[in-house]
């Protein structure tokens, strides 16, 4: 095309696709929902009180359990993957008889009601934390002296997070970090013409064992097998509902190459849902039978996870921020601007719900892909003043992390089709010290980052002391 048609002018140029549309609302072709993808089992998340209860002098009320098993039961019924149970009392309950139990869950959380140092109830948190069960401690003020020792536990490699607080939303943040790990046990990752990163995250034995994720290898022809095998009235159906209909407009690609690219998106959907998988990645994602920008953009906006470029650390990144914040992730080639303290991030595919599946689609066009000027690609406005987390999940053991604010967005031709620039705190630095001396490798390795909307830098924290990794801020 030669000049940009907006969604009306272009929708409105072929009847076929207004009939399109209607076959799709009847026999439902198309999906908003990703209620295809397999299913995670609730986590399963054991809860302990211990401490002095009823009346006397520095004890809790009794009735103050009541309150927080209400409030687990509203948690429980919000997130809709999470399951408490157990509920014991320590005392008068034994902690020798409630330690088997635990190491039957998922995580342990543990509510400190009042405790001196050298009380039998800070032994008996000392004993759970020792299981070695991801472990929540929440500590609400004036619960005795016994907080002091409560650090010790994360020196020693613990996997514990502490909450001494009283605000109950606290509780909720950490709740949902403890979902990470157990999710990604259950995962499965579709992986087309071979993964590419750090040495580690490319390794499916070494994933296996340290992150439970098993990788499903597909080949290119498998891929191009599954994409002729969808029916052409469902690509059609597929583009007019999730892209012609929603888009600002479409710019260079044809009606074809839109229908083609949504043919590949059913085809991998079709994949996936048959090998069990919840994410992809694709060292293909440029080649045939269709460029992945809108195909990984739809999954992201259905809270799964399409990577591009083959790029494992990056997918594994997405899976772990998807899981603890419900978010998507975008990938970013980053560059540089110290003259305005930035870090411009920009790539040719993203999500349009950036915050998250429940969230609105931001305003879009479509355009080709950049470098080739062929395929399909998104432009995606990111939103002005939105705080933004740069993270990377790197050699299975560290996740790089730095925070920034998106203050502008630009279309500049020498770059990919989404971008936006993050002030960050110091741009000079960060360019120099670029993977912080604990990232090496290849272009992709090095280069790419994901780009998650607001602030979880002191959330992923808490994560690291759940599942034994390292934070290092890259500053």
């Amino acid at each position: 095309m030669d000049c940009p048609i907006s969604r009306r002018g272009f929708i409105g140029t072929t009847t076929a696709g207004i009939g399109t549309m209607l076959l799709n609302a009847q026999f439902g072709r198309t999906e908003e929902n990703g209620d295809w993808a397999p299913k995670l089992p609730p986590v399963k998340i054991y809860q302990v009180y211990i401490g002095r209860t009823g009346g006397i002098y520095l004890s809790r009320p009794t009735g103050e359990i009541d309150k927080f098993q209400k409030y687990l039961a509203g948690l429980e019924a919000k997130l809709g993957d999470v399951k408490f149970v157990g509920g014991d009392i320590i005392p008068p309950a034994e902690v020798e008889s409630v330690l088997p139990k635990i190491k039957e869950a998922d995580g342990v959380l543990v509510f400190h009601l009042q405790a001196h140092g050298g009380d039998a109830p800070l032994q008996a948190m000392t004993d759970i934390v020792n299981v070695g069960v991801q472990t929540a401690v929440f500590s609400q003020p004036f619960s005795g002296h016994g907080w002091m020792y409560f650090p010790r536990w994360q020196k020693e490699g613990h996997k514990v997070v502490l909450m001494p607080s009283s605000n109950w939303s606290d509780i909720e943040k950490v709740v949902r970090l403890m979902r990470v790990g157990p999710h990604l046990k259950n995962t499965k990752i579709l992986v087309v013409r071979g993964p590419v990163g750090t040495a580690a995250a490319c390794n499916a034995d070494l994933i296996k064992e340290k992150l439970g994720c098993e990788l499903v290898p597909v080949t290119v022809e498998e891929t191009l097998k599954e994409h002729e095998a969808v029916p052409l009235a469902d690509a059609e159906a597929e583009a007019e509902a999730y892209w012609f209909s929603q888009a600002n407009q479409v710019v260079e690609p044809s009606r074809e190459e839109v229908i083609n690219s949504a043919r590949f998106y059913l085809a991998l959907k079709n994949i996936m849902r048959r090998e069990g998988c919840r994410a992809v990645t694709s060292s293909n994602c440029m080649g045939a039978p269709a460029k992945g920008c809108l195909a990984f953009s739809k999954l992201n906006d259905l809270g799964l996870v399409g990577a591009c470029e083959g790029d494992m650390d990056s997918t594994l990144t997405m899976l772990m921020f998807g899981y603890a914040f419900d978010v998507p992730g975008f990938i970013s080639d980053p560059v540089f601007d110290v003259s305005q303290d930035a870090l411009i991030h920009f790539h040719c595919t993203s999500a349009t719900k950036m915050d998250g599946p429940q969230g609105e689609r931001l305003p879009f066009t479509i355009r080709t892909q950049t470098d080739s000027g062929q395929g399909v690609s998104l432009d995606v406005e990111n939103r002005i003043g939105q705080p933004v987390t740069c993270a990377k999940f790197i050699n299975l053991d560290t996740m790089l992390i730095s925070t920034g604010e998106i203050f502008k967005v630009t279309h500049d031709k020498l770059g990919c089709r989404t971008q936006f620039w993050t002030k960050v705190a110091n741009a000079d630095s960060m360019f120099r010290n670029w993977g912080a001396g604990v990232l090496e490798g290849g272009v992709m390795a090095l280069l790419h980052r994901a780009v998650f909307y607001g602030d979880h830098k002191r959330e992923i924290e808490d994560l690291s002391h759940l599942m034994g990794f390292k934070v290092v801020e890259e500053v």
